[in-house]
């Protein structure tokens, strides 16, 4: 079945930078599209950031536009997202999910906070 587990996440001052991992299974990596969502406190579901199997089409979310940079290792079956410039808004919980803009199916989630 498919697996899906982020990792990374932290407390971070504003303005710093953190790396999201997402390491997959059970399902051909290779092939799919995957997107990173995030929910903040007292919020829905966002999407973040969306990458096609072969890396040549990404999208982001308005806010995080020149800030995040969304990647993907298909040998190691891993998807990232590099944070950079983070704002005490982006503090969520980031999800990885299996599909183009999906929420669903999607790990268990790393909880990001920015806070000085």
């Amino acid at each position: 079945q498919v697996q899906l587990v982020e990792s990374g996440g932290g407390l971070v001052q504003p303005g710093g930078s953190l790396r999201l991992s997402c390491a997959a299974s059970g399902f051909p990596f290779s092939n799919s599209s995957m997107t990173w969502v995030r929910q903040a406190p007292g919020k829905g579901l966002e999407w973040v950031s969306v990458i096609n199997p072969g890396a040549d089409i990404i999208l982001y979310e308005d806010s995080v536009k020149g800030r995040f940079t969304i990647t993907r290792n298909n040998v190691k079956n891993t998807l990232y997202l590099q944070m950079a410039s983070l704002k005490p808004e982006d503090t969520a919980v980031y999800y990885c999910a299996k599909g183009w803009i999906m929420t669903y199916p999607r790990g268990q989630g790393t909880q990001v906070t920015v806070s000085s």
